[in-house]
């Protein structure tokens, strides 16, 4: 039977290309995921972590059954590794974004090992992204994990379960491919639901090494759905001559999405207006290191802070811990391949197409997925190539349809559904149907959390502008905007710092102004959101004062007061943002704008549902800063050496506001089994920001602490454990 080993922790790193009979002296220990090198926050240089890196790990391998195959797996590394396993050449991968593996059976003995990893994180040209100048960064490393995989040579290879009728008369087939096929073979598949009760049995001879197992109309199956993205698992055990030689758990989910020729898109016959934003994986400090639990961390940002009900993988396949999660909470996924406007040679090409095919057999399964895209981003046409990535993607998937991103409207149409980022004000006629905003914003207004407040408010509000037009618009399936986080980038991109300020919350996933906008269009069940989106202070706008007041909320009304008057009770601002589910609620004063008199006081504002008060916000007059917030979304990590939580520190007033104008330096102490991953004094910018504290393999309970000066100190627990 198939027997897997994590091969995460123990390795040995150099940042160097050291030779393979180097001394232990040489390395530093590490844990996978790892980055080449932890970085700055700010002012990241792509020149910093291209070279080769020197990985190597010593694995003992066990008694293996006669005639078993042994195979070293790479979830992803960035860019180009060549492999080595008892110094001996086994393979050499190009590319960083999907997963690949080599067989090593002739290469291993029982009892010790060395395996090698030479990781070459040089941006070239003749590997996807690159080849033009490319608007992110890339990072360098083994940055996902490696496992070790012994198998029978008659394994199985994919398994693909392909929900049929499931509006209807609910059935499943389910395409199989093994390593070689032989007489006397035959599979059984068992599909458990999420409690792992048995739905169904089914078993069947094996005449082919590809082959389609279908089982008969099944009771009782539950949708995926946004609400109730409920999971199933398919089982396969494969049997030559009566004994269990392989099995392959694969989860997936039973339901129906569709982008239909009326322009709408349509979840289990329903129509739904796509909502969300772009996500790239990379982080302060660790770039694309990042483990499942901050992957995990970003798909629940995107469905349960901002209310999104898609993401778009930008610009390249992610990790399987954040499709997973997206699996898990209901949250739509669009993944495109590698590559950012520009589309190299032949070989680069045939590189490209070889990162959509591993990419689509390892992610056709995922039930959150529900849009390939087979174009390189903002490319130009180029008929014969993008030909033949919608011919493979069909082929590998014919139950998902193809986009492919660009910026023009008269370019060749050759995919399902047409995609555009569309950056100017307004939304552009779509030409051809179904059509999706894929970016829009972004770097058309890059907004920090620190800018003043008159183009805070404003970047929150573009992206309202084009969600309301969007929603209003009968040919458009939705927009994803540009972008969920802040991101490092090269420096003919971004800012002076060399980071783009597109997100609607920054690199640390800590809220701007936008993400309350997104916030606000939240069902009321799910949170109650009310925030003005203002600092309350009278010079921060030009000509000063706060007209108009602008609030993100999903009320049905709200009540405005400053200090013990109230300036009126508000309805949704309907005039100007009709299509919006929730509206943002508009307070103009009449000119001269001077409501209070001489004497400046606190704003509150009050919302109501069913004419009940659901829900205050208070904001200090003074802002005088009361305290430091230390806080964090994960309260218990693994003792694995690789677990991490985000620390994130805001100084705020006595309402508990983020005061954006405190500028301050917080020093945080760690005592426990962890480690600081940040600046450390950390500088706050915007008012907050954030540190990772990694588990190490002992555990215990960590406490971190944070101090600035004049405020009280405050800390927060972790409890560490096996």
């Amino acid at each position: 039977m198939r027997i897997l080993h994590p091969l995460n922790q123990d390795w040995w790193f150099a940042p160097v290309a050291l030779p393979l009979d180097a001394s232990d002296d040489d390395f530093t220990p590490v844990t996978l995921p790892h980055s080449n090198k932890l970085f700055t926050r700010l002012s990241v240089d792509n020149a910093d972590y291209q070279f080769v890196s020197t990985y190597r790990r010593c694995f003992m391998l066990p008694e293996v059954t006669a005639g078993q195959q042994v195979f070293v797996d790479f979830d992803g590394a960035l860019l180009v590794s060549t492999v080595y396993v008892n110094g001996v050449l086994v393979g050499e991968h190009k590319g960083g974004y999907t997963p690949f593996s080599f067989e090593i059976t002739r290469h291993v003995r029982v009892g010790e090992n060395m395996l090698t990893v030479y990781v070459d994180a040089t941006e070239s040209p003749d590997v996807p992204p690159f080849g033009g100048q490319v608007d992110y960064l890339t990072f360098g490393g083994l940055y996902r994990e490696v496992t070790l995989r012994m198998v029978d040579p008659c394994h199985i290879v994919s398994v693909f379960p392909r929900p049929q009728n499931v509006l209807t008369a609910p059935g499943l087939e389910c395409d199989m491919r093994l390593a070689e096929w032989s007489d006397g073979l035959r599979v059984e598949a068992a599909l458990t639901d999420a409690q792992g009760q048995v739905i169904a049995v089914h078993q069947t001879t094996v005449s082919s090494a590809a082959f389609t197992l279908t089982f008969p109309a099944l009771d009782g199956i539950a949708l995926w759905t946004l609400e109730q993205p409920t999971l199933y698992t398919l089982t396969v055990t494969l049997y030559a001559s009566a004994k269990a030689v392989d099995q392959l758990a694969t989860r997936f989910g039973f339901r129906s999405a569709e982008f239909s020729p009326d322009g709408q898109f349509y979840l289990n016959g329903q129509p739904l207006k796509l909502f969300g934003l772009n996500r790239h994986q990379t982080y302060p400090y660790i770039g694309a290191a990042a483990p499942a639990r901050l992957q995990a961390l970003d798909a629940d940002i995107l469905k349960f802070e901002l209310g999104c009900n898609i993401v778009r993988t930008s610009h390249y396949p992610q990790s399987p811990h954040f499709l997973n999660r997206c699996d898990e909470i209901g949250l739509l996924v669009f993944e495109e391949l590698a590559g950012w406007q520009h589309i190299g040679d032949a070989t680069w090409q045939q590189l490209a197409l070889c990162d959509l095919h591993a990419m689509i057999e390892r992610d056709r399964h995922h039930p959150a997925i529900i849009l390939w895209g087979v174009r390189i981003n903002e490319s130009p046409d180029n008929d014969a190539f993008y030909q033949a990535t919608n011919a493979l993607a069909r082929s590998l998937d014919p139950t998902r349809p193809t986009g492919g991103v660009r910026t023009f409207l008269d370019s060749h149409f050759l995919e399902d559904v047409f995609t555009l980022n569309d950056f100017p004000p307004g939304v552009q006629q779509p030409r051809v149907r179904p059509h999706l905003v894929t970016e829009f914003v972004g770097h058309m207004f890059p907004t920090k959390t620190w800018d003043h407040e008159e183009r805070r408010v404003e970047h929150a509000l573009q992206h309202a502008r084009k969600h309301n037009l969007q929603r209003g618009h009968p040919d458009i399936a939705g927009a994803i905007g540009w972008c969920a986080f802040d991101y490092h980038t090269h420096k003919e991109f971004g800012s002076g710092d060399r980071i783009c300020y597109h997100g609607v919350m920054d690199m640390y996933r800590l809220p701007k102004l936008a993400a309350y906008f997104y916030r606000s269009q939240k069902d009321p069940a799910a949170e109650i959101v009310l925030h003005a989106a203002t600092n309350w202070t009278m010079g921060d706008r030009n000509g000063g004062g706060n007209n108009p007041l602008t609030i993100f909320s999903n009320c049905d009304e709200i009540e405005v007061w400053i200090g013990d008057e109230a300036q009126g009770r508000l309805r949704p601002d309907v005039e100007h943002y009709p299509h919006l589910t929730h509206p943002p609620f508009t307070l103009r004063w009449p000119e001269p704008y001077n409501p209070w008199g001489t004497r400046f006081r606190d704003l509150t504002v009050r919302g109501y549902l069913n004419g009940a008060v659901v829900a205050e916000q208070k904001i200090d007059a003074g802002h005088v800063p009361v305290a430091l917030r230390l806080w964090t979304h994960n309260e218990c990590l693994r003792a694995d050496g690789a677990d991490m939580a985000r620390i994130a520190v805001q100084v705020v007033d006595k309402y508990g506001n983020v005061l954006p104008y405190q500028t301050r330096l917080v020093t945080f102490t760690v005592t426990g089994e962890a480690d600081l991953i940040g600046a450390n004094p950390l500088v706050l910018l915007g008012g907050q920001g954030a540190c990772f504290v990694k588990a190490r393999r002992t555990s215990g309970q960590v406490i971190i602490r944070a101090t600035a000066d004049d405020l009280p100190e405050s800390q927060i627990t972790l409890n560490i454990s096996d």
